[in-house]
C-alpha cells in the first residue's frame, strides 16, 4: 500500500464546505482507481481566519514547516482584506516556499456555457511568475514619513522630476530580476515539450516598462536561445512575444494561437481570470504554485471566500477539484484525476451542477454542494442513474 500524508488548508469562507467535498471525491477516485493500494492521509494545517481565532496569528509558523516537510499540500481560498489589514497569505505562502511558479491550466469543458462561440478552442497554460513584480509588497502609504523619504530619495539623489502630485503619493517598486525571469521561462519551456504543446509566448508590457518587463522579454528570449537551441532549430519548441493588451484581445480573437504563456505576476492575474472567464468562469478554474527545483508545490482554489453564500451549501467546489485533480497528475496518480475529469464533464453535459454553472445552461439543474458532491462521487464509482 502506497499512502501519502497531504497538508491542507480548509480556507475561509466557503473553505468550510468546498474543501471535504474535494476530499470526498478524491478519495473515491482513489479507491476506485486503486483499490486500495494508493490512498491520502489528509493533515489539516492552519491558516487565515481559523488560524487567527486559534492562535492570534494569520499564518501559523507551524503551517509553513508543515508544507517545507511534506512538499506538496493544498489549500481553499483565504481571507485578504482589501486595502488594508494583513497582506495577502496566498503571496506569504509563495514567497515564503519560494513557489515561483504559479500554473494555471485553462480549457473548456463540454456542457459548460461561455461567452465564447467556439470556447474549445481554448487550451492554454499560464506560467505566471509568482516572487516578483508588484507582489513583493514593497510599497508605501500616502501620506506617511516613508513614502515622503522614498519620494526625497527619488527627487533628490535619482533625478526623478515627474511625480505630478508628490504629496498626496504612494509610492511601489517592482522588482524583476533575470533570475527570477529566467526560471520561470525556462520552467514553461520545459512544459512545453513534455506536453508537446507548440509555443511558449513572452506576454510582457516591456514597451511602457522597459527595464523590467522588458528585461523580462529579452532575458527569456535569451535564455530560450540558450537552453533549448537544438528544440528551437529542430521546430519542437517555438518562442514568441506579445503586449500584454494585446495578448487580451489576441485571446479572444485567435485563441488557437497560444499554448504556453509566460507572464510576470500582476499580467499573469489578469489573463487568468480572463481566460478563465472564456471557458466558463473562475469557478472551474484550477491552480498550483510549484518550485520546480525543490519539489515544492501547493495546490489551491483560485477564488476568494465568497462570504455572501458561505454556509448556504452553495458553493462550487470545482475550482479546488481540478486544481486536486492537478495534484494528482503532479504525483503521477493520472488514473485517478482522469476519472475525477471524466465524473465532471458528465455532470455537466447532462447539464447538472451548482448554481453558479448551471444557472448559464439551457437546461440547468442547480444542485447543493452536497447533492453535486454526491453525484460526482457516483458516477466515479460507476453507480450513477439519473
Amino acid at each position: 500500500m502506497e499512502t501519502i500524508t497531504l497538508p491542507y488548508i480548509t480556507g475561509d469562507g466557503v473553505g468550510a464546505e468546498i474543501t471535504p467535498a474535494m476530499q470526498t471525491i478524491v478519495d473515491t477516485a482513489l479507491y476506485k482507481a486503486y483499490n486500495g493500494t494508493r490512498n491520502i492521509r489528509w493533515l489539516e494545517v492552519f491558516a487565515g481566519e481559523r488560524a487567527f481565532r486559534q492562535t492570534g496569528t494569520w499564518l501559523p509558523e507551524e503551517t509553513l514547516k508543515v508544507f517545507e516537510q511534506h512538499q506538496v499540500g493544498i489549500k481553499g481560498p483565504l481571507t485578504t482584506p482589501v486595502g488594508e489589514g494583513v497582506r495577502s497569505l496566498n503571496v506569504v505562502l509563495r514567497q515564503s516556499l519560494d513557489l515561483y511558479v504559479c500554473l494555471r491550466p485553462v480549457r473548456w469543458y463540454r456542457g459548460i456555457s461561455s461567452p465564447l462561440l467556439h470556447p474549445e478552442l481554448v487550451n492554454m497554460h499560464i506560467f505566471r511568475e509568482n516572487t516578483e513584480d508588484i507582489y513583493a509588497g514593497i510599497e508605501w502609504e500616502a501620506g506617511t514619513s516613508e513614502a515622503g523619504k522614498f519620494y526625497r530619495f527619488l527627487h533628490d539623489q535619482m533625478g526623478v522630476a515627474n511625480v505630478r502630485f508628490p504629496e498626496t503619493s504612494a509610492f511601489g517598486v517592482k522588482p524583476v530580476s533575470r533570475e527570477g525571469s529566467e526560471r520561470l521561462v525556462r520552467a514553461a519551456c520545459r512544459y512545453a515539450l513534455q506536453h508537446n504543446l507548440a509555443t511558449v509566448t513572452l506576454v510582457h508590457k516591456g514597451n511602457i516598462m522597459k527595464y523590467t518587463e522588458g528585461g523580462f522579454r529579452r532575458w527569456g528570449y535569451a535564455l530560450a536561445a540558450r537552453e533549448f537551441s537544438d528544440e528551437l532549430s529542430e521546430g519542437r519548441l517555438r518562442i514568441n512575444d506579445c503586449i500584454a493588451d494585446a495578448f487580451l484581445q489576441n485571446t479572444l480573437l485567435n485563441p488557437t494561437a497560444y499554448s504556453v504563456i509566460a507572464t510576470l505576476n500582476l499580467n499573469g492575474d489578469y489573463i487568468s481570470d480572463q481566460l478563465a472567464a472564456m471557458v466558463g468562469g473562475i469557478g472551474i478554474a484550477p491552480g498550483a504554485n510549484i518550485n520546480y527545483q525543490t519539489g515544492h508545490a501547493i495546490f489551491e482554489a483560485t477564488h476568494g471566500t465568497a462570504p455572501d453564500i458561505a454556509g448556504s451549501n452553495r458553493a462550487n467546489p470545482c475550482s479546488l477539484i481540478l486544481s486536486a485533480v492537478m495534484l494528482l497528475e503532479h504525483i503521477g496518480w493520472n488514473e485517478a484525476g482522469a476519472l475525477i475529469e471524466n465524473a465532471l464533464e458528465q455532470s455537466f453535459v447532462q447539464e447538472r451542477a451548482t448554481l453558479d454553472l448551471a444557472r448559464f445552461m439551457p437546461g440547468g439543474t442547480a444542485l447543493s454542494t452536497s447533492g453535486f458532491t454526491k453525484e460526482i462521487v457516483m458516477r466515479i464509482l460507476g453507480k450513477y442513474h439519473a
